[in-house]
Order: structure tokens, then sequence, then C-alpha cells
């Protein structure tokens, strides 16, 4: 089992969860995160006045599949969430040792 921690640009959420779930993924933890990458932020002018954004809000998406299925799952969050731009994102693919689904106490590749 793995765990894919994407962190995207918002805008790009409905269509990485639509090509997720055509694969097979049904599950997803979705977090409104802020950070900052080589993208540094940006300056933008609000009511005539100059600010500095530096950290720049992003999603975090957390899924966990099967081993078989991550390579497969980082390809489609990959080609999804690409706009060409700065900016896109990162992807990181952790393994998971044990899991348990609360209610039924399904451990494992069942509890996911």
């Amino acid at each position: 089992m793995k765990l894919v921690v994407a962190i995207i640009k918002p805008f790009k959420l409905d269509e990485v969860r639509q090509a997720l779930t055509a694969i097979g993924v049904h599950g997803m933890t979705v977090t409104e995160v802020k950070g900052y990458g080589r993208q540094k932020g940006h300056t933008e002018i609000y009511r005539g006045a100059e600010y500095v954004v530096n950290f720049l809000p992003k999603l975090r998406i957390e899924i966990a599949v099967a081993s078989d299925v991550a390579d497969k799952a980082v390809a489609v969050i990959t080609s999804t969430a690409r706009t060409g731009q700065i900016g896109d994102g990162k992807i990181f693919v952790t393994p998971i040792d044990h899991a348990l689904r609360i209610r039924t106490g399904e451990t494992d590749s069942d509890a996911l």
C-alpha cells in the first residue's frame, strides 16, 4: 500500500478527482494549504498599495492506494494537474505499513 500526497493548484481539483475516480480511486482527503517553492510568491496591487504574497494557496490531496495502482495514480495526477506554468505542485509517495477501517475492523488492502 502507498500514500500518494499531491500539492496542486486549487482550480485543478475537479479534473484530478474525476481522473482518479476513472482509474478506480474512490476516496481522498483534501486540505487547503499555503506554501511556496521555486515560485516564491508574487506581488499584487490592492487599492493602490503594492504588497507581497509570500505563501500561495494550494490544495493537498492524500490518497491511499494499493501498491500496484500508485504509479498509475501518480501519472494521472501529473497529467491532469499540469498547466506548464511554475507552481504546478509536487507529488510524494510513501509506503503505508498498516491500515484499518474503524467501522468494520477491515485491515490493510481491504480497508482501502
